[in-house]
């Protein structure tokens, strides 16, 4: 029988998974769009937890204000920012334009959940 904590964080990956490349979604999104309700840091400890080399694209997942919450002096921070960029995702003043770059699924996701469920 799985716990409670590893179907939150099966939850959490799976969302997070289904963010495409160049769009980024901020904890409390993903925390609505898990079931989670408010528990935005319930997805940040989610994500601390994926192992290394994980597939999960935890690098489009940023604070409300379109930061990255990990500080700009850490390798995971660094890190996070070059992914990003990579994906075409562009930094102004340290911030993401989440008018421009925020996940937005599709309405057939929002009535009938993520493809392949």
């Amino acid at each position: 029988m799985k716990s409670p904590w590893a179907e939150v964080a099966k939850r959490v990956r799976d969302t997070v998974a289904r963010i495409p490349a160049g769009q980024v979604a901020t904890y409390g999104q993903i925390a609505r769009e898990s079931g989670l309700g408010r528990r935005a840091r319930m997805v940040g400890r989610a994500l601390r937890s994926l192992p290394d080399g994980s597939e999960v694209p935890w690098h489009r997942v940023v604070n409300a204000r379109g930061q990255i919450s990990l500080p700009d002096s850490s390798e995971a921070g660094q890190e996070q920012r070059r992914r990003l960029e990579s994906e075409g995702v562009v930094f102004r003043a340290g911030r993401i334009d989440l008018a421009e770059y925020r996940w937005r699924p599709s309405l057939d996701e929002l009535l009938w959940g993520p493809p392949d469920s």
